[in-house]
Formats: C-alpha cells, structure tokens, sequence
C-alpha cells in the first residue's frame, strides 16, 4: 500500500480538513470516555505545529440526514477543547463553517457540526463533498474507524483534494500492513466469539493467510460438534456444521494448523463463581456448557505464540465477562504481551469484546497495536477494501 502522510504534504497556511472520529459515550450531556478525542491529538498537533489550520470534521450518533439537537458535537467540544489545551471555533452549519475556515488563524483549531445532519454524508453524494472540499485546501483522514464506510467525508471528499493520512490512520494502515500484509512468519490468528455466522469470511479469509489459526468462544464449540463432539447445552451453531467442515478442509489444504480446545471448563450455569469443572473436550455433560477453554488449551495456545512472531486477535476464548471464565483469555492475553514486550512478537488486536478482555487482563498497553475501529478492523482482516483506504491510495 502506498499512501501520503502529514510529513508528505506542505501544510504552511492551508486549511486541512481532518476527518476524525470522536463519537464518543455521552450521559447527561457530558463526553464518559475521552479515548477516541485524546487519539486524534497527535494529528491536530502536528498539523498546526507545520502552520497548517485544522478543521476538524466527524459523525455524531445516527440522526440520519436530519438536524437533531442532541447529536449535536458542540456536547464534545468541552472535552476536546481539554485535551487539547485550547479554545476550539465551532461552526453550527455549512455557511458559518465557510466564513470561519476563511477566517482562521495559524494555531486556530476549527470543528464543524455533525456531518451526518446532512443526508448527503451518508449518500456519498458528491454535492456535498465539493461543498466540504470548498473550506480547505488539503484532506486529512484521520478515521480509521469510519474508512469501511464510502460516506461523502470519507470516500469523495478525498478524491477533490490532495489527500493524506493522519497519525492515528497511518499508525492503524501500518499495523495492519504489518499483521497481515507482509508478516513474519509463523503467523497464529486467535478468532473467538459467541457465532460463527458472525465471522465467517474472517475465517474463510485467515485460513489462506496464516499458518495456525486458533479458534476460541462460543465458535469453538460449533467446530467441535462439526466433528462430531456432543457439546451440551452449549451456544452451538449446529446448522453450520457443514461450513465448519468447509474451513477444516480448506486450512487443511492451505496448510493452516486449526486449534480447537483439547479441554475445557464447563459450568450448569451462566454465572459468576458458578460450580465449574474441567473436562476433556469429548466429555462434556449432557446438561452442562462449555463456557471457557481448559488448562491444556492454554498451555497449546501460548507454546503456540512461543514459535511465532506475529500474532493477529480478534475476539475472546470464553465468557470472558465473568469469573472464572474469564481465565483462559487473560493468561493466553498475557502471554502474547510477555513475548511482545520481550521483542519475539508483534501482536495486533483489534474488536471491541477483544479491547475489552485486554483491558481486562490488564494488558492493552503491552500489545504492538490495539485498533478500536471496531467494523473496520474486521472487515481489512475479512480481506476487504476499505473505500476510505481506497480513496487515500488512489
């Protein structure tokens, strides 16, 4: 892939229109987690600091084509104005967005209202984009997370400007290029979750592209019952039996290691502390679930990443969201940040149960690169083009 940074561009006295993505949790009118707003800092400072302007524009909620007061991004200007350090101009509609992106100052930072008040965003409509194209002089995408989607801000848009990719895009495009591009080999995906219908062309995608594939969660079981493995009361997708043995079959042939758990916990009820006990993965009870991957799983799974040295995840290898189920993904989490941190592994995850059991195991921080895009990070590992990539690569 071949795209433009900011370090590409000469951005003195250019206004830079920066897509970004700052949908960010809100309760009673106050931003309850920053994270995404803080991630787009490093953009809208490095712009500034090579005297360019930035005006900053993003989605808010759903309002789908219509103005919709409480969607409004003037909600998040408080938080963003914070972690920036700075006043930021905001334009409540298109006509002001024009005078006040004219009017800005070098080190000024401008934020326009909700894209999506206008029902040509989501359109794509190619109006609008000339119209977004009109405040400025150069496109910044900055929004991993929306690239999926060929909206007029992310898809035209970048076409009627010189376009580039800001830091948070260009760290996102690296790290996958790097997991799934052109990897160090041995390369193990860990694919886990409640259905496999959910994820069935990652899977179909992965097992052409890695050499073992590790499959966890509620999916494991529907791959043990495809060989005939009676799982209990279970979450099964039995009627995807068939396709199951497809994926067996074509990692078989695209010499692909599939691990299935050779044990597992298994618990009569869905609970924390529940009574649990750890089976062989043949010998689960008639009236019990599995609801974890057992101790000789894990110790499979991490020997595994031992012999590797990339390592994509996505998704969590049990219930992980109460105790004790929650065991298997936390050691093979910790595990995969051991030998990061040691510089055997370079470790990739991304979805946001994944962000979540991370964060859980304490081990966000100690992975390569953690993308909280959400839909887009599952559909580049699906093997798709993203058409805000696209539009950045020509």
């Amino acid at each position: 892939m071949t795209w433009k940074t900011i370090d590409d561009m000469d951005l003195a006295g250019k206004v830079v229109l920066v897509r970004v993505d700052i949908n960010v949790p809100v309760e009673d009118g106050r931003v309850t987690d920053a994270s995404r707003i803080e991630r787009i800092v490093p953009t809208i400072k490095d712009i500034a600091a090579q005297g360019g302007k930035p005006v900053l524009m993003a989605h808010f909620g759903r309002p789908k084509g219509k103005v919709v007061p409480e969607m409004s991004l003037k909600t998040v200007l408080p938080a963003l104005e914070k972690a920036l350090g700075q006043p930021v101009q905001f334009a409540s509609d298109m006509a002001a967005g024009r005078e006040m992106a004219a009017a800005l100052q070098p080190g000024e930072v401008l934020l326009l209202e909700n894209l999506r008040f206008n029902p040509g965003e989501e359109a794509n409509d190619r109006d609008f984009a000339a119209a977004l194209a009109a405040l400025g002089d150069i496109y910044c995408n900055d929004a991993f997370s929306t690239a999926h989607r060929a909206h007029a801000s992310t898809e035209a848009l970048a076409r009627l400007l010189p376009a580039c990719a800001g830091r948070l895009m260009e760290a996102e495009l690296s790290a996958l290029e790097t997991a799934l591009g052109t990897p160090r080999r041995p390369v193990v995906a860990v694919v886990g979750g409640a259905k496999v219908s959910t994820k069935i062309e990652l899977l179909e995608n992965l097992v052409g592209k890695v050499d073992h594939l590790v499959i966890g969660g509620g999916m494991a079981n529907t791959f043990l019952a495809a060989e005939g493995i009676d799982v209990g009361k279970s979450l099964c997708e039995h009627e995807l039996a068939p396709l199951a043995r497809k994926i067996l079959t074509k990692a078989l042939e695209a010499g692909c290691e599939i691990i299935l758990p050779q044990d597992v916990v298994v618990a009569w009820k869905f609970e924390a502390g529940a009574e649990h006990k750890v089976v062989a993965a043949g010998n689960c009870p008639a009236d019990a679930m599995i609801l974890d991957a057992g101790p000789r799983a894990v110790q499979r799974i991490c020997d595994t990443f031992e012999n590797c040295h990339t390592l994509v995840w996505n998704g969590p290898l049990g219930a992980f969201e109460i105790a004790p189920f929650d065991t298997a993904t936390t050691a093979c989490a910790q595990k995969a940040a051991e030998l990061t941190k040691a510089g055997r592994l370079t470790s990739v995850a991304g979805g946001g149960d994944t962000v979540a059991a991370l964060k859980k195991a304490g081990v966000v921080n100690d992975f390569s690169y953690v993308s909280t895009a959400g839909g887009a990070f599952l559909e580049w590992m699906e093997g798709k083009d993203l058409p805000g990539v696209k539009a950045l690569t020509g």
